[in-house]
C-alpha cells in the first residue's frame, strides 16, 4: 500500500480509537462499564434492545453482552418485554427503576454530545456519520473479500 495511503488509515483509526475512547472515559468517570452504556444508548435510540442487536450493532462477543444484560437484570434495571419479543431474540426494556437510572446517566452523555455538536456544527456531524457508514460497509466488503481470496 502507498505510503500516504497507509499513513491516512492510520489516522483514521486513531481517530476512531480516540472518540472511543472519550466515550469509555466518560463511562468510567460515570461509575459505569463501557457495555452497560452502549446497552443504555441502544435503549434509548429504539426503546429496547436484544442480545443480538447489541452484538451486531457494535460488534462485541455474545458471552460479553450476555453477562452485561445478566448484570443490568439483576440490578432490577432491565426486564424482558415480551410483546416486542420475536422468536429466540428477547427484546429487553428498562424498569422504572432502570428508567430513572439510564435517564439521570444519559442526560449526563447526552450533555457532553451537545457541547461537542455545537463546536462541530450541524451538518459536519452529518457529513461525518455518511461518511463513516460508507467506509464502514466498504470496509466489511473487503473483508469479506479477503476471506473469500485465502
Amino acid at each position: 500500500m502507498e505510503y500516504k495511503i497507509q499513513k491516512l488509515y492510520d489516522q483514521v483509526n486513531q481517530a476512531i480509537i480516540r472518540c472511543r475512547g472519550v466515550y469509555s472515559m466518560w463511562a468510567k468517570n460515570n461509575n459505569v462499564s463501557y457495555n452497560r452504556m452502549l446497552v443504555l444508548y441502544t435503549i434509548r435510540e429504539f426503546g429496547f434492545c436484544t442480545q443480538k442487536q447489541i452484538c451486531d450493532s457494535y460488534l462485541l462477543p455474545r458471552q460479553t453482552v450476555n453477562h452485561v444484560i445478566s448484570e443490568m437484570k439483576k440490578d432490577g434495571i432491565l426486564v424482558a418485554d415480551l410483546e416486542k419479543s420475536t422468536g429466540k431474540e428477547k427484546a429487553l426494556v428498562l424498569t422504572p427503576e432502570g428508567e430513572r437510572y439510564s435517564e439521570k446517566l444519559l442526560y449526563s452523555l447526552s450533555r457532553m454530545e451537545e457541547r461537542a455538536a455545537k463546536r462541530l456544527g450541524e451538518d459536519k456531524i452529518r457529513r461525518m456519520t455518511e461518511l463513516f457508514m460508507e467506509y464502514d460497509q466498504i470496509l466489511e466488503e473487503a473483508l469479506e473479500e479477503t476471506d473469500d481470496e485465502e
